[in-house]
């Protein structure tokens, strides 16, 4: 295999996460025969800081010429005044329009030996095991009109749905759910929303083609109780823009840490990778950052980009061998405990698995 991989470092943690899991690409390359051309590009806060707009055309252009891309974070606080414009954060949704990436999967699951890692009782989470299916390139993050009223006493945005959009993202879930446990949680707020209510006749009718896939509609304040007291009673969850950007970070209350927590944006002309965690400036270059949401990311761009099975399998055995063996960055331990381990050290333990599997 040949392929061409983009990496966006971008801002806060994500030049030191990407820095992990584009190591391990390279481990991956060695261990089965693969060639990857791997290059590094600029974007949100790093690119203004070099005086380039939030999504440079160059960095655009070569996502578009790549197989794949993985990207660290965008969000720089010094860049949280003034217009859409110049905000890091334009580049990410200005890069999911430009690759026609309009379905998120974020799978979040409880791995062995971290269920007492977080806030709740491991009773409740031992076991869970799940997949957001987020659409991603519609509802109110995209709508027309949006803006400042001209007196700045006012803001408005639009939350937009058509049929075609909904109906593709809900045929990803249930052929997703058809491969897991068979079963579909569509999330929405019918009672109040119009665009809710097509979301739940069109899903609906998706449903019908897949017979063998149970279809459950929930209303998304009551699926986010749900969530976080029976984790275990969901499968796939399939979401708007907002709905699905807020649930997928109470997903990873629910396994123990954001820092876990991978995805893959797919369905245009190259697969966008990202761990879900941001860009968390305020502990930028401290080697607390947790590598392994960055280097689950790149397991699922190896899956999904790259039809890369056993080559995604290999990395997500040596993630799990490596918390199995006890190691654990500052995110999932108690506060101030000294038994934490530095986010470099997390990687290279993982790396080292990647190596040599036992």
């Amino acid at each position: 295999m040949h392929s061409t991989i983009v990496v966006l470092p971008g801002d806060g943690i994500g030049p030191e996460v990407t820095s992990a899991a584009e190591q391990v690409l390279r481990a991956v390359a060695d261990r089965f025969g693969h060639t990857f051309t791997i290059s590094s590009h600029p974007v949100g806060g790093a690119a203004l800081r070099a005086g380039e707009p939030p999504l440079p055309d160059a960095t655009r252009q070569a996502c578009l010429g790549a197989d794949a891309v993985l990207l660290g974070a965008v969000g720089d606080p010094t860049f949280d005044t003034g217009s859409s414009a110049g905000r890091p954060e334009t580049a990410l949704l200005q890069l999911r329009q430009t690759l026609g990436v309009f379905a998120n999967l974020r799978p979040a699951r409880v791995w062995p030996g971290l269920e007492d890692g977080g806030a709740f009782k491991p009773e409740r989470v031992s076991g869970a095991d799940l997949l957001i299916v987020r659409e991603l390139t519609g509802g109110i993050y995209y709508g027309e009109p949006r803006g400042m009223a001209d007196d700045g006493q006012s803001a408005f945005n639009t939350m937009r749905y058509s049929r075609p959009e909904i109906e593709r993202i809900a045929e990803m879930a249930f052929k997703a759910a058809a491969g897991r446990r068979g079963l579909v949680t569509s999330v929405d707020k019918a009672n109040v929303l119009e665009t809710s209510r097509l979301w739940r006749e069109v899903v609906t009718d998706v449903g019908a083609r897949y017979p063998d896939v149970q279809l459950k509609h929930q209303y998304v304040d009551s699926c986010a109780l749900l969530l976080a007291t029976n984790p275990l009673d969901f499968d796939v969850v399939l979401s708007g823009n907002l709905f699905g950007d807020i649930l997928s970070d109470e997903a990873g209350a629910v396994v123990g840490s954001l820092g876990l927590l991978p995805s893959a944006s797919i369905g245009g002309s190259a697969g966008l990778f990202e761990p879900v965690h941001g860009s968390a400036p305020t502990i930028a270059g401290q080697d607390i950052a947790n590598p392994i949401g960055a280097i689950a990311s790149a397991a699922m761009l190896l899956r999904h980009s790259l039809d890369a099975g056993p080559e995604a399998d290999a990395v997500e055995q040596a993630i799990g061998a490596t918390l199995a063996a006890g190691h654990r960055t500052a995110d999932l331990v108690a506060p101030g405990s000294t038994t934490a381990i530095g986010g470099a050290r997390m990687a290279q333990e993982i790396l080292g698995r990647v190596r040599r599997p036992s």
